[in-house]
């Protein structure tokens, strides 16, 4: 009785998509895979650039903007 059998884990599975569709359920695991894609080419990228340049770390002011970043200047507003 401690232990779960198969037809218990077919059971949740059942469950779980009659309650989340298959759509949704592939939406879910389809932005999963990318996130681990996308943190995978970040730590690739990573040891790439810093095997590639050790002894001239890179300053602060020398960041470099990631494509789908929009950098901007903010300023505040004066009521008058």
């Amino acid at each position: 009785m401690g232990s779960m059998s198969i037809w218990h884990w077919v059971i949740v599975l059942v469950v779980v998509v009659l309650l989340f569709g298959t759509k949704k359920l592939g939406n879910v695991g389809s932005d999963i895979g990318k996130a681990v894609k996308g943190f995978k080419d970040g730590v690739k990228g990573e040891e790439e650039k810093s095997a590639a340049n050790p002894a001239n770390p890179a300053s602060p002011t020398q960041q470099v903007a990631d494509k789908s970043t929009i950098d901007v200047e903010t300023r505040e507003k004066h009521r008058s």
